[in-house]
């Protein structure tokens, strides 16, 4: 009733309607990827991120003045957890009765290899997991808006048949590679190693700008060398030159896998995360088939 009354007196003043509206603020790109799949339908809830979409991972994240102008016009705040949002204190203190949702909650988490929190927060680059997080935000979601409990639950579904058909595909996919050994330039996907039985020999956890010492990076090349020279996999999100220079030295050929933390000019589609999954897949069955004699 008051949000009706709201939305009468907009009318009456000339305020946007959109200043009163059922308001879903999702911590970053992953988190707001998930819940649109659980709002198909709901045109009336107006689903936002908290951070720029191209902002990428939140370690480190500083809240800004227009991220809590969000916030005050939320009724519902939807984190990925597991240590992203290290701001969490803070949105505490300044909004103790917004309602806001642990996507990760219940998930088996992996221990940090980079130090920034104390365990792994990338749970959505499993889709199994990515699922207990749509089952998470699912049973705020419908807490929030009970008017809309049927709806949610029925994206639920359809999530659910979604995400478990692309765990089959990516687990056929991924059943008979000539290797299963990688290594990568930051910790975003032991979840999915896990999950696929693949094996993260080193992690290599740098800045955007940061740069391999001489040291750390002759050890590097010492490791890919004795490892049988693993495929190196870098991220859209952060610099290659490491990676380049490993390869360079080793002969270790170097791919991309995207993360999906920042969006695209497809990322409109509904599928978006099927999709970049499907494309990492196509990446890993080319980057773990090759045999030694390939190498140049």
């Amino acid at each position: 009733m008051k949000k009706l009354l709201a939305l009468i007196l907009a009318a009456l003043l000339g305020i946007p309607a959109c200043a009163f509206a059922d308001t879903v603020v999702a911590s970053f790109f992953p988190v707001r990827l998930l819940a649109e799949k659980l709002l198909r339908g709901c045109d009336d809830i107006v689903l936002t991120s908290l951070s720029d979409p191209q902002t990428g991972c939140l370690h480190d994240y500083t809240l800004t003045s227009g991220d809590l102008r969000k916030l005050t016009d939320a009724d519902l705040f939807l984190i990925n957890g597991a240590g992203m949002e290290s701001f969490l204190e803070m949105v505490f203190d300044a909004f103790p009765s917004l309602p806001v949702a642990d996507a990760s909650e219940g998930i088996d988490l992996l221990p940090s290899e980079s130090g920034e929190t104390p365990m792994n927060a990338h749970v959505w680059l499993d889709p199994l997991q990515a699922l207990q997080m749509c089952r998470n935000m699912a049973e705020s979601l419908k807490a929030v808006f009970p008017d809309r409990a049927a709806v949610i639950e029925d994206n639920l579904a359809l999530t659910a048949e979604e995400l478990t058909s692309l765990d089959a595909e990516l687990r056929e996919g991924l059943s008979s590679l000539a290797r299963r050994d990688i290594i990568t330039f930051h910790e975003a996907f032991p979840y999915f190693a896990r999950r696929y039985d693949l094996t993260v020999d080193a992690v290599i956890a740098l800045e955007p700008d940061e740069a391999l010492s001489a040291g750390t990076l002759a050890a590097l090349m010492k490791q890919v060398v004795q490892l049988d020279y693993p495929p190196l996999f870098t991220e859209p999100q952060y610099p290659s030159l490491a990676a380049q220079v490993i390869h360079q030295e080793t002969g270790a050929p170097v791919y991309e896998l995207d993360p999906c933390v920042t969006p695209s000019e497809d990322s409109a589609d509904i599928h978006y995360y099927e999709e970049i999954m499907r494309k990492n897949l196509a990446v890993l069955q080319e980057a773990l088939g090759y045999t030694a004699t390939e190498r140049h």
